[in-house]
């Protein structure tokens, strides 16, 4: 069944940006968020001053700030609130939701209890209903410029899958399906932990083969925990691997990015946070992946080296080169086990 009508839960810029897409492409729209004044000027002026101040939206989106008004009746609902919020937000409404209504988070990180990604949130709230996940190379302020981008939704429903690639591609925005539901997922979180390993490293002015060699171990990292997780490494030679990992650790629009590269240059951690102002996702994820790291005997070396610089005072330059004294592995893991070198 082709989506009618949508929700975007949160009134971020990427949720206003995945609101706005839906719109240009004929699906009715309503997007929830907390603050009055936001929602207004989006109804009335067609911008959310906020986020994308800048960009005109398409008037027929239309924001509230009753959540059940959001929800009901809506196709799919788009869950797009900071991690922590997810499981309150989604759990205000979970029990009005019919069994034939979808749930999609664009939300990249982790519960920390017992280390949930945001479908497995989702799935346990709302048993009944399908869920995906979208996650990409998407920097908002990018998208609602209307320059080109790509990203992948994953789902073990089908007929979802093709319903939302339907009702969210257009001449600037590609999007492609998997069924590998928690690599993706796993893709999204990870990233912004090797996204403030890069910012240490440009803002120390290393080389760009150190850039490289740092995204790319980033890159063999992220394949190897999520495979010991049950993902699929193949997936991170994607849109939601490679292709997130690449312009998250090299943009200065990443959060995360600027995060590391503020300690890079001096800053502790609270005076970058205080500077960003809002923690940025990838350093609670790194906490979490680095204990489960530690619990399943997963070898990390950037995630123990960056949890070290951010917590423990650590010099990030000795992170760097502790890659040049590890053990010796192969390139590619999956192309030549270690017990074969």
């Amino acid at each position: 069944m082709a989506i009618k009508r949508a929700a975007v839960i949160g009134g971020g810029s990427f949720g206003t940006v995945i609101a706005n897409i839906l719109a240009d492409n004929g699906v009715e729209i309503l997007q929830w968020m907390r603050n009055e004044s936001v929602a207004d000027s989006i109804n009335q002026e067609h911008v959310n001053p906020d986020y994308l101040p800048d960009t005109k939206l398409n008037p027929a989106l239309r924001a509230t700030t009753d959540l059940k008004e959001a929800v009901e009746g809506a196709d799919v609902i788009f869950v797009s609130v900071p991690s922590k919020f997810v499981r309150q937000v989604v759990g205000s409404f979970a029990s009005d939701l019919k069994p034939e209504q979808a749930l999609v988070s664009t939300t990249k990180g982790i519960e920390p209890d017992r280390f949930l990604l945001m479908s497995q949130v989702l799935e346990e709230l709302c048993p009944d209903n399908p869920v995906a996940v979208i996650s990409g190379p998407n920097l908002a302020k990018e998208i609602a410029k209307r320059e080109l981008a790509a990203t992948v939704i994953a789902s073990r429903n089908s007929d979802l899958r093709r319903n939302l690639q339907e009702s969210l591609s257009c001449s600037y925005f590609r999007v492609y399906a998997s069924d590998d539901l928690y690599g993706v997922e796993l893709g999204g979180a990870l990233k912004n932990i090797y996204a403030i390993v890069s910012g240490f490293i440009a803002a120390l002015g290393m080389g760009e083969n150190t850039k490289s060699m740092i995204i790319t171990r980033s890159l063999a990292e992220m394949s190897r925990f999520a495979e010991a997780m049950g993902a699929n490494p193949l997936t991170f030679l994607g849109l939601a691997g490679v292709g997130d990992l690449v312009v998250t650790c090299m943009s200065p629009l990443s959060r995360n990015y600027r995060v590391g590269y503020a300690i890079g240059s001096g800053q502790s951690l609270e005076e970058s946070v205080d500077e960003l102002g809002e923690v940025a996702e990838g350093v609670n994820t790194l906490r979490y992946v680095r204990e489960k790291a530690l619990e399943l005997d997963i070898y990390m070396p950037l995630v123990m080296g960056a949890y070290e610089i951010l917590f423990n005072h650590a010099d990030p330059k000795d992170v760097a080169k502790g890659l040049m004294t590890g053990a010796f592995a192969s390139d590619v893991e999956f192309a030549l086990p270690s017990h074969k070198i």
